[in-house]
């Protein structure tokens, strides 16, 4: 049996709960389509905002790692660039005392090859000294997802006449400069093994920082999953929401008005 009432209107009551529902939705929506995002407050969802926030942070820290990787490889390419060099002088040094070893080489031509000589070892302690590589030095960076496991490191060994083994070499005579070639020999190899640090290094780092790209996209990849709107569903929920609360508002009219129509009773 129907029940008629001027003091509680529950149709009304209804509309009014069913509209505000539907005005919450609608500004959900329009905010998602303004911002671009899913997730604009903690409500909207809680967990996931918790992992985008961490897939966020983890790409702070990988793009920085980058960063920190590319640096330390320009440094090691300043390194390895001397390095060379410092390999053309020694094969110049051994060309030097190839000419000074000869028997048809006189005295006289001996002390003017010795002079550029004594001015190409000078040159190899300016260049090592300019890339830093005149003393043992350790070489660290940081790259990493987490915190760990992200230290790339090595020392690369002093380069200098000394560490070589020629800074006291001379090629004034035939005996000394016969000395000299299989001494710069020698120091060749001993080089070697300074490039071959380096050289190393710089494979690690350009694989360090592929891995690190990688890591990037995919990570970058899982915080849009999670963080971003769909706009395609947001656009569709637009026209939802915007024709329940043209009808919301229609229905809530009508309930207002159905309470005049009990007054007819008293007629």
């Amino acid at each position: 049996m129907a029940s008629f009432s001027v003091v509680t209107n529950i149709a009304s009551v209804n509309a009014q709960a069913n509209l505000y529902q539907t005005n919450r939705n609608l500004n959900t929506t329009l905010t998602r389509l303004s911002s671009g995002l899913r997730i604009n407050y903690s409500g909207d969802d809680a967990a996931g905002l918790g992992v985008a926030n961490g897939y966020r942070s983890d790409l702070a820290t990988l793009n920085q790692g980058i960063l920190n990787a590319n640096d330390g490889l320009s440094s090691l390419q300043i390194k390895d660039g001397a390095l060379n060099n410092v390999s053309q002088l020694l094969d110049r040094l051994s060309t030097l005392a190839t000419q000074a070893a000869s028997g048809s080489t006189t005295d006289a031509s001996r002390t003017i090859l010795n002079n550029e000589f004594q001015d190409v070892l000078s040159e190899i302690n300016r260049e090592t000294t300019v890339a830093n590589l005149n003393t043992s030095t350790g070489f660290s960076v940081f790259l990493s997802n987490n915190g760990t496991n992200g230290t790339i490191s090595g020392t690369i060994a002093a380069v200098t006449t000394s560490t070589l083994g020629i800074s006291s070499l001379a090629i004034t005579a035939q005996g000394a400069a016969t000395t000299a070639v299989s001494t710069i020999r020698a120091a060749i190899d001993t080089l070697a093994t300074s490039q071959g640090k380096v050289g190393d290094l710089e494979n690690r780092l350009n694989f360090a920082i592929s891995l690190a790209q990688s890591q990037v996209v995919n990570d970058t990849a899982a915080e849009s999953r999670i963080r971003d709107a769909n706009i395609a569903q947001e656009s569709a929920n637009l026209t939802k929401y915007n024709i329940l609360n043209q009808s919301g508002i229609a229905s809530l009219a009508q309930a207002n008005n159905s309470s005049s129509a009990v007054l007819a009773l008293l007629r």
